[in-house]
């Protein structure tokens, strides 16, 4: 089980504004949640949002990665991408790309 940083920390104080926002320890990372809806993943202290067809050309617009690993030695690619590096200096970027992620999480809640 991963050790909770101060990462961690800032990020989900940073989240707070959206309600009730935890990490819960996970695949040696952390997943996000707002109530029981991931939307946003912690590995290694970098963030990932939720990303889907609608909002992931924003972050790709951005120059900004998918979330990958190595299973079975083949590399899998996730649909949560690094979070802009303004969301670290600006509480509303932090709680406007939060919200796209939100956003995706819900959708793709509906489709399952």
């Amino acid at each position: 089980m991963p050790k909770r940083s101060d990462f961690v920390d800032f990020v989900i104080d940073q989240l707070a504004p959206l309600g009730a926002v935890r990490a819960k320890s996970m695949f040696g990372g952390f997943g996000v949640y707002l109530d029981e809806l991931m939307f946003a993943i912690i590995v290694d202290d970098s963030l990932y949002f939720k990303v889907d067809a609608l909002s992931r050309e924003e972050f790709a617009a951005l120059g900004l990665q998918p979330f990958t690993y190595a299973a079975r030695g083949k590399t899998v690619t996730m649909q949560y991408y690094a979070a802009p590096p303004e969301v670290f200096e600006s509480p509303e970027a932090m709680h406007d790309w939060a919200q796209r992620a939100v956003g995706a999480a819900l959708r793709a809640r509906k489709k399952s």
